[in-house]
């Protein structure tokens, strides 16, 4: 005769296994286990809650030494004449009969079937339990791009939007890795992207949102050159050569002041490098951006006329209120101290901050001509 079948033992969670999957997921990914372990306490007590209506405290008692879970109902010891609401209180005979210490007014634990616990857990906290751990995922990968911010990161081109014109990448590796979105303004303009390049971007600002890290990047941005500089130029990573300004119109011109802490370091002559080397590989990264490197001074004269390159500089008149110039430059270098539709000026002004009025040198002054006639 055949004997009967063990009866299953009923579904659900058993603590022993979730604390060895905690300890992976801490070691593998590295997600704290008492950051899981809450998600999980939460999405319990929520489950059981919402099968237990009028049910206000629920407890979960975490052994970790012992690796067990235990769950309690919390009810308030009450007198029979006060005894309106039996999912959260008790009497003070029923609760004697439990121990003869409670009073009224005492809080007693009464425990969770284990049957019942581990059928709450499997089957209403699962899902809690999945999303607390993508939660716990997202906020690592938006903690690992937030140290980022201001700094650059390598991404693969993964889809190009062609109605938008954005360009969807994969940054990072491994669990830590997300999508990251340039957007069109935020793109080269004239600079083709294909799906598998890899391309340098500036990481602008990292937010939270619900379907994870979302991460502004940009190809535009100033500060993808002054990084640009500090991963090729030694000087500029240790301190002793400093990226005072930047003005930049991305595909077309750079405009950047540096400035030494070293008397015998040329700020220049560091940022071109052995025969223009590490400027060439920057303007290769950036598809062929012309780049002007200035010498910053602290005096404004000399820095607005530095800014000018590559016209000569006459003279600098300085405003006698606000950042405002008139400069005075040879004849026939009008149209290169303007540069082509303004845009050799409009970097000096934005590199300087100050409003730059250019003017030849022949150019005379209407009030200056009314002085000399009145003079004369």
């Amino acid at each position: 005769m055949r004997g009967k079948k063990k009866q299953k033992d009923p579904v659900g969670m058993n603590p022993s296994e979730i604390f060895a999957a905690l300890a992976m997921l801490e070691k593998e990914r590295g997600i704290p286990q008492t950051f899981m372990m809450e998600k999980i306490i939460q999405a319990i007590t929520t489950a059981y809650k919402r099968d237990h209506d009028g049910v206000e405290n629920v407890i979960v008692d975490v052994d970790e030494e012992h690796q067990t879970l235990q769950m309690f109902v919390q009810k308030n010891v009450v007198d029979e004449e006060d005894y309106v609401d039996p999912a959260n209180e008790m009497t003070v005979e029923e609760a004697k009969a439990i121990s003869a210490r409670y009073e009224i007014g005492d809080i007693v634990n009464i425990p969770v079937d284990n049957t019942e616990f581990g059928r709450i857990a499997a089957g209403n906290g699962k899902q809690v339990i999945i999303q607390g751990l993508r939660e716990a995922e997202r906020g690592m990968v938006y903690d690992e791009f937030n140290s980022k911010q201001h700094e650059i990161l390598t991404g693969v081109v993964t889809r190009i939007d062609p109605v938008r014109g954005s360009v969807s990448l994969r940054i990072g590796t491994g669990t830590e890795a997300t999508e990251a979105l340039l957007m069109s303004g935020e793109q080269v303009p004239g600079e083709e992207l294909t799906e598998g390049m890899h391309v340098k971007v500036y990481v602008v600002d990292v937010r939270r949102s619900t379907r994870g890290p979302q991460i502004l990047i940009s190809r535009t941005h100033p500060g993808l050159v002054k990084r640009l500089f500090e991963l090729e130029v030694p000087e500029i990573y240790d301190g002793t050569v400093e990226v005072r300004s930047i003005a930049r119109e991305a595909g077309s011109r750079t405009k950047m002041a540096v400035w030494s802490n070293d008397e015998n370091v040329d700020p220049i002559g560091a940022c071109v490098g052995p025969k223009g080397q590490r400027v060439a590989n920057i303007v290769d990264e950036l598809r062929g951006e012309k780049i002007d490197i200035i010498k910053y001074s602290d005096d404004a004269a000399a820095f607005i006329a530095a800014a000018l390159a590559p016209s000569d500089v006459v003279d600098v008149w300085m405003a006698d209120e606000g950042k405002a110039c008139r400069v005075i430059v040879p004849d026939d270098q009008l149209s290169l101290a303007i540069g082509k539709e303004g845009q050799n000026a409009r970097l000096a002004a934005r590199l300087t901050g100050y409003k730059i009025d250019i003017k030849p040198q022949s150019y005379r002054d209407p009030e200056d001509v009314e002085i000399v006639e009145a003079a004369e």
